[in-house]
């Protein structure tokens, strides 16, 4: 029994482990029912770092990108405004759930791209890689700024 009761912890600590270093402030993860993608970020919370964005940006590292926190949810639109890279733009709502997906943004193009009307985050990444991964409407995220809930992927 005492062997049996070792064995059962061991499984627990590495369970447990495994569950939470699945979430880290600089890693999100998205997933529907054809594929799970996982990308390295940078966080853009303050307005500060939400106006700089990956404006004057040469490259991005094929599987990097930034999200933008707004807290509370609200509409948001976005443009490419000095930015130099062609990005996807995926929007979410608060439970991390992709509300919207704007393709192929054109660099240095001033118009306006909306992502609806209570976006909590919005995730740049390279142009492409979207379609590529099947990131659509409904496709989860996972990430810890969803844990205050409700996430419908939790951390």
């Amino acid at each position: 029994m005492k062997g049996r009761l070792a064995v059962l912890t061991t499984i627990a600590v590495f369970w447990t482990s495994s569950a939470f270093a699945a979430c880290s402030p600089d890693r999100v993860t998205l997933k529907n029912d054809k594929s799970q993608v996982s990308f390295d970020i940078e966080l853009a919370v303050s307005p500060q770092e939400r106006a700089q964005g990956l404006m004057f940006r040469e490259s991005l590292p094929q599987r990097a990108g930034m999200m933008f926190i707004f807290d509370p949810p609200q509409p948001v639109a976005f443009w490419m405004k000095n930015t130099l890279i062609p990005l996807d733009m995926i929007f979410l709502d608060r439970s991390g759930s992709v509300v919207h997906v704007h393709s192929n943004a054109i660099p240095g193009d001033l118009t306006p791209i909306e992502g609806g009307d209570s976006v909590y985050a919005v995730l740049e990444i390279n142009a492409g890689l979207a379609e590529r991964y099947l990131i659509s409407p409904g496709t989860q995220m996972r990430h810890e700024v969803f844990s205050q809930g409700p996430a419908i992927w939790p951390c």
